[in-house]
């Protein structure tokens, strides 16, 4: 009877321990079911793209990342070797490095500079064409701005224009041609106007969102400016310009553009110098004010250029070095300088010093590979 008793116990409780594996096996299978299931669901919600973009900055120094947030204006007889040592993430063009040379021996020539970068430079060139072309003193026919085209046929010369402007700098290895002027000026006194449409907000606007639209098919970037828009008084190249307008009156007019441009996808926006008093006391492209305008209230999550710091507008202001800190810290994420052998130190010695954050060159940094990705530049 016992022995039946034990039996029994000894039955019933395999009986519960089969039924607990089961059970905890169960839960296992399901466990790692549900934990293979998840791992590629979090790595699926990485595009390429991102992965890519990682991937390269796991593997770059302070000193890549900084140099990345340049364009620089290049001694033509040092190039390559200023390329690779300052990591630079862009080269940009001056007539004087056209001067005298054939289309095939530019090309050679931009070809080096970018085999002599680890990661792919942006090349580029100021291609607005009529008065502000680098490239049409070599060319048979000399890019046309877009009012000569405009005044000639009307949007489609002018779209014309940019798809035959777009296929010789492509060619050429160029990337970035700086283009549409997205400044609305109906001014003739204007020291701009000639560089610009010439026409009403709403057919400026029509003409940034084609034009954009068409950059991006090409595969070439678009570069809206000069935000927040252009005064019609002045030029900061030749010394400071204030805007005194209020901001109601931009958004009315100038902004519209630009908000044209954004929401056809515009890969970056250039900021200028120009100081918009009602909002700032600082020039443009050092006001976090202003680029919070760009980022919050017209939503753009692109690139951001400043205008070229080697206008006088900006040099009057403020020391070379500490507008670049500045820039970076307002918002800004590439810098157009030819003073970059000193900036670049100076924001280096900043992270160190620990007055700026390897987080907020990261920020740049990412959307400034995303921009390259994106132009095909990086694979």
């Amino acid at each position: 009877m016992i022995e039946k008793d034990r039996f029994i116990q000894n039955k019933e409780n395999f009986a519960i321990f089969s039924v607990v594996s089961l059970l905890l096996m169960t839960l296992l299978s399901g466990w790692i079911v549900f934990d293979k299931m998840e791992s590629p669901a979090v790595d699926s919600g990485l595009t390429q793209k991102q992965r890519t973009i990682n991937q390269m900055m796991e593997g770059m120094t302070i000193e890549d990342k900084i140099g990345q947030l340049f364009l620089g204006h290049i001694p033509e007889q040092e190039a390559e070797q200023i390329v690779g040592a300052y990591y630079l993430g862009g080269y940009m063009l001056e007539s004087k490095d056209v001067e005298g040379k054939s289309l095939s021996q530019l090309k050679k020539d931009l070809a080096s500079y970018q085999k002599a970068s680890n990661i792919p430079l942006l090349l580029a060139s100021n291609e607005e064409g009529g008065a502000v072309s680098q490239i049409s003193p070599i060319l048979k026919e000399p890019f046309a701005s877009p009012m000569e085209l405009y005044d000639e046929g009307g949007l489609d010369a002018v779209l014309e224009g940019a798809k035959s402007k777009v296929s010789v700098l492509k060619d050429l290895g160029i990337s970035a041609g700086f283009f549409p002027i997205a400044d609305v000026v109906t001014n003739p006194s204007s020291p701009i106007y000639e560089r610009t449409l010439g026409q009403d907000a709403m057919t400026t606007s029509d003409y940034v969102r084609e034009v954009v639209t068409l950059l991006k098919e090409e595969n070439f970037l678009s570069t809206l400016k000069h935000f927040p828009g252009s005064s019609e008084t002045g030029d900061a190249i030749t010394g400071l310009v204030y805007d005194d307008r209020p901001v109601d009156e931009l958004r009315k007019q100038d902004f519209l553009p630009f908000e044209a441009g954004i929401e056809a996808g515009t890969d970056s926006v250039m900021v200028s110098h120009i100081i918009l008093t009602a909002v700032s006391d600082q020039p443009s492209s050092i006001s976090p004010e202003v680029m919070a305008i760009l980022r919050q209230e017209l939503g753009f999550e692109g690139v951001i250029l400043t205008d070229d710091f080697d206008k006088l507008g900006l040099s009057e202001f403020l020391d070379q070095n500490e507008a670049a800190l500045q820039a970076i810290e307002a918002g800004a994420d590439m810098i157009l300088s030819s003073n970059f052998t000193s900036q670049i130190p100076y924001l280096l010695d900043q992270v160190k010093r620990g007055k700026l954050s390897e987080d907020r060159i990261e920020q740049s940094v990412e959307r400034i590979l995303g921009m390259k990705y994106d132009l095909g530049l990086i694979k």
